[in-house]
This record gives structure tokens, sequence and C-alpha cells, in this order.
């Protein structure tokens, strides 16, 4: 099989565990002393791509749409083990606008589509199975539509072998096991793999790498953001029952008052 060529699209997503403040008119996050990342799963798709490409050779591609501060999330993947950075924009993205779904899948449709114009169909495309922030799991099944390509998402096991990707994805009764010929799509899960830390001379190259920008159409995706509202908070109050053996009858009687006694 000749060397494989992979992208990997990830998104710049507030750290998970962060707590979230909306601006004033409930339009968007404030981010002012918020960290971002790159989303879970798609830190996987980048292991999984850089694993692929150290057993069967070849290159590792990472793309992202959204706004110059994405640059970091690039980088990190570079300073893991990825070749080459792709970063989609738009001047629009500078104002703190997001995209949706669906002009998100079109902004990334058109980046791979000259992308393989220039340098070749890439053999596999990997996608989280869903972003930390939206959750919406389309963007993945939208671009692979779009490009003519099957796709699968809830993957956690990879193989490639005389054009064939062999995926497996975890069900009730066990696992499914998909067969796709090349190229294809994939949606990962975490748990796909351990992502690997960046090492001082990966630290080093993602500083030198040079990205490449596309500036994408701005499109309308169909959808209107009215306001973003924050779920509510789980207050859980812990009650003292004692300290030592004077604990015991109080638990005794919590104990029967559960019905467990």
């Amino acid at each position: 099989m000749s060397e494989l060529r992979i992208l990997v699209c990830v998104k710049r997503v507030p750290a998970p565990g962060a707590r979230i403040t909306l601006t004033a008119d409930r339009q968007s996050i404030d981010s002012k002393n918020l960290g971002f990342a790159t989303s879970p799963h798609e830190e996987c798709a980048v292991e999984g791509a850089i694993q692929l490409v150290e057993a069967h050779g070849g290159s590792a591609t990472v793309l992202t749409l959204g706004a110059v501060e994405a640059d970091e999330q690039l980088r990190y993947a570079v300073s893991v083990g990825v070749n080459a950075a792709v970063h989609v924009t738009h001047a629009g993205l500078t104002d703190g606008t997001d995209f949706d779904a669906q002009a998100t899948a079109r902004a990334l449709t058109s980046a791979i589509t000259s992308l393989e114009a220039a340098g070749g169909a890439f053999d596999l495309i990997l996608f989280g199975n869903e972003s930390a922030d939206a959750g919406g799991f389309q963007v993945g099944v939208r671009v692979a539509r779009s490009l003519g390509r099957a796709i699968v998402n809830g993957i956690k096991h990879i193989e490639i072998s005389d054009g064939i990707v062999t995926a497996r994805r975890e069900s009730a009764d066990g696992f499914e096991v998909y067969q796709l010929p090349l190229p294809a799509v994939l949606g990962v899960k975490e748990g796909l793999n351990l992502p690997r830390y960046p090492t001082l001379p990966g630290r080093l190259k993602s500083k030198k790498v040079e990205v490449l920008v596309v500036e994408a159409d701005r499109a309308n995706g169909g959808l209107t953001t009215l306001s973003f509202d924050n779920a509510a908070e789980v207050v859980v109050q812990t009650t003292m029952l004692g300290k030592g053996p004077e604990a015991a009858p109080a638990i005794v009687d919590l104990l029967e008052e559960l019905g467990l006694l």
C-alpha cells in the first residue's frame, strides 16, 4: 500500500471542566479568564493519525476553522507529531462570531477540496465524534456527504490494510465492525488511544512550522442563535452525622430511614 495521506479536523473549545460564564447579553461565552484546548475526541483523532502514519508511512495534516487564537491548537498537534497544519479562517471570526454546523461543514468542505486539488486526495479524514462545546454530531457527517465518502461515527479502533479501513465501535451487545474502502471519513471517540505529550524537539518544531491559512467564505448555515443559558447548578449539601463511635446511632437511624435495615 502506498503511503497514507491523513487529515484530522479539530476544534478549539473551552477546557473541559472549566466554569463557563456568559456575557451580559447571553450571546456568547465570556472567555477573559477561560482556558482553551483541543476537543478531547479530536485529541485521540490526532494521536490515531500519528500512529497510522508511523505504521504505514505518509503524512498527517491537522486542520481547524476558527479565529486567530486557534493557531495554538494547530501548533500543539504539530508538537506531538503531525506533519502540517491548515488554518481555515474568515474576517468575521475575529469578532467572536461562531459558525454553525452547516456553515462550518461548507467551509471545511471547500478547504479540503482545495487541498486535495493541490496535493491529492486524503486517504482518511478523521473528526471527533462530537465537539466538547456544541456537541452537535453534525460536521463530520455533513463534510463526508459533501465529499461523497462513507463515514462511520463512534469509532474506538482503526486498522488499514490493502486500501480498506477496518473500524470498530462499541455497541450494547459488544462491537460493530465496519470495512470501508479508502478514501473514507471516520468520527472517533475518546478512548481510541492515549494521546501522547509533546517532546522538546516537537515544541521547537511547532514554533517554526508554517501554518497554511485558507480564507473561508462566510456562508449562512441556516441556524440563528437566540441566546445561551447555563445549565442549572446542582448543589450538594453534606451533613456530618458525628465523629467516632458516637456517630454509630445516627448511621443506624439513616440506614433504617433508607430502608436498608
